[in-house]
């Protein structure tokens, strides 16, 4: 398989520069793809400065994305899944953004949501119901009602979740295709934030439980058509043999559950990919071919369809956070460079210390380099975009780029501050497209307009 997804094999030991100078070598029609630098310092977006997508755009901040890396991004889970029968399930709560959720569908993507908003637009956005997997801890019952109507795939997180299944089947006058989500226990090895397939998560039923759900699935077969299982470890997952480890528990489960009675069709092996943050290190992620290889006979002995649920290996690398630097300060030992963005468009440094790669979007000939906190104007200390940053000291004006930001960025935005969130680009055939109007006061104010 080609690398079209612009990270490095868990195999092989190459810095994200090699990895990026391949993706941009075997790009279709000779254009480079992604966010990179050239030898002349500037910053591009495929083969478009964003210094020169800033001077064409009206708002600033704003999030921008290379409409050929969400493809190849993409593709690369579909070249991996050949032989398998699978479902390659976009997680819409990565990028919820409509025209994004609709390039996926047209390349044969189904969707993995976790609302009954994200349901109406994936049906929007033209998605199958057969290809689209409802997850969640807190279904609400209405939603359920729809999901059922709908005939789409949904999970049963715990007992309560069942009998609000069942519930929402009978007023909805036919059988809910359900799977159970079932905990491993297995320790994905990041962030207790993004953990979800451990004994102590809200996620996912019990091990030891799942004799008790099975018996209440028989019960009512006309409300609960049992079709598959479904297990989710966590995000940022950096190694398969996390994944292999799961599946060997999870093959168990669905012989036991075979030998019951019931028909699985479907093993929902999650998501959970990571993506190379740290663009200056010699950082490396599995491909999705790593993920694949690892679990391809386990899984081809099952007999069942395969669901994936990417969604930060989609779209992370994908898109860039830009903003305009405000101006440079110095307070006690400590120097910041203050930018229009903030934590209310960006959150995931301030909420878990999250690193992504920051760097100015072009280079400033004789400028000195110091160490930088990079911070935003909203009224919190942990306002922050980035700390510790060695970067030459910028002028008032200067672009600067937030990188990696395609995933669980503007999708956690806010209105804090009461700062709109922002508007989306994106960079189709060498073309700048706005993909996403900017929020308005005016539409705020709007909302309380005859109270």
């Amino acid at each position: 398989m080609k690398a079209k997804c612009n990270v490095a094999s868990s195999n092989t030991k190459r810095s994200r520069s090699s990895v990026q100078a391949k993706a941009q070598a075997q790009a279709p029609c000779g254009v480079s793809t992604g966010f990179y630098s050239k030898d002349d310092g500037f910053v591009y977006c495929d083969d478009v400065r964003v210094k020169d997508v800033r001077q064409q755009v009206p708002e600033s901040p704003f999030y921008l994305y290379s409409k050929n890396q969400l493809t190849e991004n993409f593709q690369a889970y579909s070249d991996a899944l050949s032989g398998i029968d699978s479902i390659i399930g976009y997680a819409i709560k990565a990028n919820n953004n409509f025209l994004i959720m609709k390039h996926f569908r047209e390349m044969g993507s189904g969707a993995v949501l976790v609302s009954g908003n994200e349901l109406e637009c994936a049906r929007a956005a033209g998605y199958a119901p057969e290809k689209i997997v409802f997850n969640g801890n807190g279904k609400l019952y209405h939603e359920l009602v729809y999901a059922v109507k709908e005939g789409v795939l949904i999970n049963i997180d715990s007992e309560f979740d069942l009998e609000n299944i069942r519930n929402a089947a009978r007023e909805a006058g036919k059988a809910a295709k359900v799977l159970l989500r079932i905990n491993p226990d297995v320790d994905p090895e990041v962030h207790p934030y993004v953990s979800t397939g451990i004994k102590s998560s809200k996620f996912g039923i019990r091990n030891e439980r799942l004799q008790w759900f099975l018996d209440e699935v028989k019960k009512d077969g006309k409300a609960l058509d049992l079709v598959g299982v479904h297990c989710h470890l966590g995000s940022t997952i950096s190694k398969v043999n996390i994944f292999y480890d799961a599946t060997v528990l999870m093959v168990d489960f669905i012989k036991e559950i075979r030998a019951q009675g019931f028909d699985i069709r479907y093993f929902d092996i999650g998501g959970g990919l990571g993506i190379p943050y740290h663009r200056d290190t010699d950082e490396v992620m599995p491909s999705p071919s790593d993920l694949i290889e690892a679990v391809r006979k386990l899984v081809s002995e099952l007999g069942v369809t395969l669901i994936l649920e990417p969604g930060r290996s989609l779209v992370g690398n994908a898109g860039a956070f830009v903003n305009t630097v405000n101006g440079v300060k110095s307070n006690g030992q400590k120097n910041f460079i203050v930018i229009d963005g903030s934590m209310a468009e960006l959150i995931r440094p301030s909420l878990y210390d999250a690193y992504q790669h920051i760097e100015l979007d072009q280079p400033i000939p004789g400028a000195e380099r110091k160490v930088f906190d990079v911070v935003g104007p909203v009224c919190e200390s942990a306002d922050f975009l980035g700390k510790d940053r060695e970067l030459q000291v910028p002028t008032a004006g200067t672009g600067l780029i937030v990188h990696d930001a395609g995933a669980y960025c503007m999708s956690m935005a806010s209105t804090y501050n009461l700062r709109m969130r922002p508007a989306e680009y994106w960079v189709d055939g060498g073309k700048v497209k706005k993909i996403r109007h900017c929020d308005t006061l005016a539409e705020h104010l709007a909302k309380f307009e005859g109270l």
